[in-house]
Order: structure tokens, then C-alpha cells, then sequence
């Protein structure tokens, strides 16, 4: 029903922001991913949301990019997971960290998600397994041909030497498809130190 909301930014409290609509003040739940991102008071912040109407609450769910909600979309239609849980996974997890890990069937990179256990975490790789592949390659399709061996150990040594997840996701995306580990920590480093 409500599908984008484009407004001053009025609050934000996490996990939820007040975003000002014309006069009209909107309460959006968002995953803390986009919260990380989000501009200062007082700027213009667009949101693609998800609305959710259930007996007790009409509650909204905003993101910045169209993966988190998609990705979101695809996580609370599997049963025993709920806008909440979804939020949590995707505050844990990035779009393109949990498509690796769905694409690995890495059951210990999502039980590090609060609330997760090890059953429901063996039941989301089961049932996200094939819905989102296409987020590891992102447009370019580069990250995707690089092994998942080679990728896991230049996010983890990026990691290591104090660089934050979407920025060591961001070089990963830049890098090419054949480049080995040594060659790929390498390049990642200049392409992060310019």
C-alpha cells in the first residue's frame, strides 16, 4: 500500500526514524544497515518501505536500496520469521554477506545473528537457497566468478586490518573475476586507499 516515502528526516531513535511527510510524521522501522546511512536531521531521506498491517498495529519497514526490501520480502515469507527477525538478520547481515552465506550454507555466519539459532538458521539456507543468488553478483556479476574461498579470505583480511564490512564489500565488487587472494587483498587495499 505504502510503497516509498520521501521526506525530512525528523528523528531517528534506533531501530526507527521519524520521517516528516508534508506536515505528516511517519514512524519507519529500519534495519540498521540503512540507519548507518542515513543523512543528518533535518536532510531529505528517501525510504522504500513495506507495510505491514496486522489485528493489533499497521507498522512500516523502510530501507535505502531495493535488495534490503526485496531481501526483507523474501525472509518474512518464511514461516516463524517475522518483520522483527527479518530487521535483525538484515541489522546482522548484509544483502550481499547473507546471499554468500545462503549461497555457502554457512549455518555459524547467521547464528552470530541475535536471536537466531541453529535451527532456524538451517531453515533460512534451506528456504533462501536460489532466491538470492543474483544479490552476490550485483549488476556487474564480477564478485560472483571470484571462488568463495578466494572472496571469504579478502573480506576477512580487509576486515582484520580494521576496514568496516561495506567498505571491504565494496572492493570485492571492484575487484576481477580470476584474481587470487594475495593479488585481490592487494588490490582491494589501493581501491580503498584512494
Amino acid at each position: 500500500m505504502i510503497g516509498r516515502l520521501t521526506g525530512t528526516l525528523a528523528a531517528k531513535t534506533p531501530p526507527q526514524v521519524l520521517l516528516d511527510v508534508n506536515g505528516v510524521g511517519y514512524e519507519v522501522d529500519v534495519p540498521m544497515s540503512s540507519f548507518y546511512n542515513l543523512p543528518a536531521l533535518g536532510e531529505r531521506v528517501t525510504l522504500l518501505t513495506h507495510f505491514v498491517v496486522r489485528e493489533d498495529a499497521q507498522l512500516l519497514y523502510g530501507f535505502l536500496t531495493p535488495e534490503e526490501r526485496t531481501t526483507f520480502r523474501e525472509l518474512v515469507k518464511i514461516s516463524g520469521i517475522g518483520p522483527r527477525m527479518a530487521l535483525a538478520i538484515l541489522s546482522g547481515l548484509s544483502v550481499t554477506e547473507l546471499a554468500q552465506a545462503v549461497a555457502q550454507q554457512q549455518v555459524s555466519r547467521l547464528v552470530k545473528v541475535p536471536g537466531i539459532g541453529k535451527k532456524t538458521a538451517e531453515r533460512l539456507l534451506l528456504e533462501l537457497k536460489g532466491k538470492l543468488a543474483e544479490d552476490i553478483a550485483g549488476p556487474g556479476g564480477g564478485a560472483a566468478a571470484i571462488t568463495h574461498e578466494a572472496q571469504t579470505d579478502i573480506v576477512q583480511a580487509l576486515l582484520a586490518l580494521g576496514y568496516n564490512e561495506k567498505e571491504a564489500a565494496t572492493a570485492l565488487k571492484a575487484l576481477p573475476p580470476d584474481i587470487g587472494v594475495s593479488d585481490g587483498i592487494k588490490a582491494a587495499l589501493k581501491a580503498l586507499s584512494r
